[in-house]
């Protein structure tokens, strides 16, 4: 908990906090109404965004789930929580379809579905519905269902989604696309077959009854249909066409079916209209003995929004391969410590509570547990968000998944064999099942042209059939007709085809992104929160000043050499082997006669390591190095410069180390984490766009006050823990869409639950999987590009959209006319696609 003060505190004991829902060991803060909280940070939150309303009724995310339901059902022992790893999952209609699929199954009280996150979270009794039977109930019409657990455990990993599993995920996606990729070449191979005959002999015969050209007659003659020609063409096309339409077009005939059920047009269903109508017509006409045969435009329909798709499915492939994890959070194996100093390693599962692992130093500590001797430094940023790494003595707390950075620990294993890390991830499925996805501007755009299309066939149809006393058959084609003139399908090749430009833009950029609605999102998006340790900083601990002897730095990287305290790796590799010019020393080392050759000090002949800092003996003089409170603790005199410069220092979020020598004060070394080239600049660009901006970090508040003085940020909360970075969010929804930028373990959950989640490209394994965006680079300015992203690709998305009604202008001018033939049909597609495909090809955005 940090030391400041806030306004009327009081110190309780209490069980949760009133924010996050975590569990508090210490005294803490109530406000009025008897509200506690397990540290400022939270009360911070609470006291500025208020309380929760009803969107956040469920109750704050925690360490074991995300609302008290959902702990509800974790204990009760006749409930289990699945969660799987759907494949084949691209709309809001699949949610729906999915959800209502399971929750028919017996045994299951409810399910969510999220195909922004192909997650599927399934409540059920295990008794009544394994989770072999869920799996194999949603793996159906071209859906694959997978246990996420299991594909962590395939990966040799315990919890979460590591980089094998993430591997997996990427060689079942290659397969999927290898499948679409064949589905594509044999509907281009057969229809290129099919097409010929169209070309030769069927366009320029149309050409020739249109213009009455005596030339073109010969084709005309050519391809009357009766007799045992019209059997062997028929027969010809019926099955080749058929086959074309149900092999490669089965993944549009699966959404337009699924689209049905759910009473959820879409453009699928626009697609499968277009193609079912080309191929109804043209077998009825064969039949009729009729020349204006369509089989064309099924084939070309079917195979050119197969292919778009392709297009598409490869560039998403392109942008998952290109993204690498720089961190694995989990590990597969332990060193377990026996009592006659005997290690053995062992599965992380196979721990037990009570049993002791040793971890050397640059190993990730594997579960929670209790250091039983020594000492060490553990960076626990990646769980906690603390830019500091923190000393640990015997019987301090130390955290699964932080990183032993100086010494070596043996841990107790806590009585639950987990590390926090697992909880993190369990908190992350939780909340990204519960993320659906926005349905797509053109699937909206269907749900009113399929009411309009088919309406206006059927009343034609009827119309003509009823009032000129026309023949059935003839209201019939007539209806078919209507339907291919006027179904939109063309709205089915420009989104797939705008959403790869975006995507392959985005790419080229550095920028990943893991479904197509993230750019409707973030158009939206009101606040943007920063995490700060790794975002709005570069993570790293280094000496950014020195202001003392050289002699003394000297001195002091000696000392440091052999310290546990934070700076201590920083201030060695500044200063170690006598290099401490440089480094903003003043004329006081010029003085001491010290320069770059000055000899490095003799033999460090007493040493104490303290909680903040070090003392040791050098040829018979006496260091101390560390903070005020270390230096008033041994009595050493320290000037008022000397606390004003730490002051300063403490108020740019940095880390002041004082240094002496025979009982005073000489000096100040300053570490820090540097903010990142051009936070300055992206936080301003964001503010022009009437965006709210927040600091969220688990740092101490001192480490934050150089961003509050930035006029574009809203608010800074500080010393947050994860539970209640993923609270706050969910405040700050009440009012608007937040998008999160983050890129630590701990931020996972946050990320999760926003709007929209951003991870920069140091970030974890977890982070990364959590997002909606992840930036290669750690270039923190790529935020705002993909803002600008965002507004380009939603201009695309429009003029491709409107470009696509182009087919229907001029299908619709045809049949009005009465020359809505296969030709007609054929120039309206190359117009109308040709338009579209030409509009992709210009640059999204300079």
């Amino acid at each position: 908990m940090s030391d400041r003060q806030v306004d009327s505190p009081l110190l309780i004991m209490t069980d949760s906090c009133d924010l996050c829902g975590r569990e508090v060991r210490s005294p803490t803060f109530e406000t009025v109404g008897e509200r506690s909280f397990c540290s400022s940070g939270c009360y911070d939150v609470y006291t500025t965004l208020g309380a929760a309303d009803s969107s956040d009724a469920a109750g704050p995310s925690t360490e074991n789930g995300t609302d008290r339901e959902a702990d509800a059902i974790h204990s009760d022992q006749h409930r289990s929580r699945t969660f799987l790893r759907i494949d084949g999952m691209y709309s809001a209609t699949c949610e729906a379809y999915l959800e209502s699929l399971v929750e028919n199954q017996k045994g299951v009280i409810s399910a969510e579905a999220s195909y922004v996150t192909e997650t599927v979270r399934v409540d059920h009794d295990p008794e009544t519905a394994s989770k072999d039977a869920l799996r194999d109930a949603l793996s159906t019409l071209g859906y694959t269902a997978y246990l996420r657990d299991d594909a962590s455990s395939e990966a040799g990993e315990t919890g979460g989604t590591t980089r094998r599993a993430r591997e997996m995920d990427g060689i079942r996606k290659r397969r999927d696309d290898q499948l679409l990729g064949m589905r594509y070449s044999v509907g281009f191979l057969f229809g290129a077959f099919l097409l010929v005959p169209y070309v030769a002999i069927l366009y320029p015969a149309h050409l020739a009854s249109i213009f009455d050209w005596q030339a073109l007659e010969i084709f005309e003659g050519a391809f009357r249909l009766n007799g045992q020609g019209a059997f062997v063409f028929l027969r010809l096309y019926f099955v080749m066409t058929g086959l074309i339409l149900v092999f490669t077009g089965l993944p549009v005939l699966r959404g337009a079916y699924i689209s049905l059920k759910m009473r959820r047009p879409n453009t699928d269903l626009l697609v499968a209209i277009t193609a079912i109508s080309a191929y109804a017509y043209s077998t009825a006409a064969v039949v009729l003995g009729r020349n204006d045969i369509f089989y064309d435009l099924a084939i070309v329909v079917t195979a050119a929004v197969t292919a778009v798709a392709f297009y598409e499915s490869s560039i998403k492939q392109r942008a998952l391969d290109r993204l690498t994890e720089l961190t694995v959070s989990q590990i597969e194996r332990a060193r377990t410590y026996g009592s006659d100093g005997e290690t053995q390693e062992v599965r992380v599962e196979d721990l037990g509570s009570g049993d002791v692992v040793l971890v050397r130093q640059g190993e990730r500590v594997p579960v929670d547990g209790e250091l039983i001797e020594g000492g060490c430094t553990v960076d626990e940023a990646i769980v906690t968000g603390e830019s500091l790494p923190v000393p640990k003595r015997a019987g301090d707390e130390v955290i699964g998944g932080s990183i032993v950075t100086d010494g070596a620990a043996l841990v107790r294993v806590g009585p639950d064999v987990t590390s926090s890390i697992d909880r993190i991830t369990a908190a992350v499925w939780d909340l990204q099942s519960a993320t659906h996805g926005v349905q797509r501007h053109a699937d909206r755009l269907a749900s009113y042209a399929v009411l309009l299309v088919v309406g206006a066939a059927a009343a034609i149809s009827g119309a003509g059939a009823i009032a000129f006393g026309r023949s059935v058959s003839d209201a019939f084609l007539l209806a078919l007709l209507v339907l291919l003139a006027g179904s939109p399908w063309a709205l089915g090749l420009a989104t797939p085809l705008s959403v790869a430009k975006s995507i392959a833009s985005a790419l080229r950029r550095g920028i990943i992104i893991f479904d197509e609605t993230v750019f409707e999102r973030l158009r939206d998006i009101d606040t943007v929160v920063f995490d700060k340790t790794g975002t709005l900083t570069t993570g790293e601990m280094e000496v950014i000043e020195a202001d003392a002897p050289a002699d003394l730095l000297d001195a002091v990287a000696s000392l440091e050499q052999r310290a546990s305290h934070p700076a201590a790796n920083a201030i060695t590799t500044a200063f170690a082997g006598g290099t401490a010019a440089g480094h903003g020393l003043d004329d006081r080392s010029e003085v001491a006669g010290d320069d770059n050759d000055t000899e490095h000090p003799g033999r460090v002949s007493e040493f104490v390591n303290h909680r903040s800092g070090v003392e040791g003996v050098i040829d018979g003089t006496a260091y101390l190095v560390g903070n005020l409170e270390l230096f008033a603790e041994r009595g050493w005199t320290v000037e008022d410069d000397v606390r004003s410069r730490v002051a300063d220092a403490r108020g740019f979020g940095q880390l002041p180390v004082v240094v002496g020598r025979d009982g005073a004060a000489e000096g100040l070394i300053v570490v820090g984490d540097e903010p990142r080239d051009g936070w300055g600049e992206t936080i301003s660009r964001l503010g022009a766009r009437d965006a709210d901006v927040v600091v969220l970090t688990g740092d101490d508040e001192e480490a934050t006050d150089f961003f509050k003085r930035h006029e574009d940020v809203t608010h800074v909360f500080a010393t947050v823990p994860p539970e209640g970075k993923t609270a706050t969010i969910r405040r700050l929804k009440s009012d608007g869409q937040v998008a999160m930028v983050g890129d630590g373990t701990n931020d996972a959950p946050a990320l999760a639950a926003a709007d929209l989640g951003i991870s920069l490209g140091g970030g974890t394994a977890l982070a990364a999987d959590a997002a909606d965006i992840a930036i290669v680079d750690d270039d923190i300015r790529s935020v705002e590009t993909a803002f600008d992203l965002a507004g380009a690709a939603r201009r695309r998305v429009k003029q491709n959209n409107a470009l696509a009604f182009s087919y229907n202008g001029i299908a619709l001018l045809a049949l009005a006319a009465g020359y809505f033939t296969p030709l007609s049909a054929a120039f309206a597609v190359i117009v109308g696609g040709g338009l579209v495909a030409a509009n992709t090809r210009r640059t999204l955005l300079r």
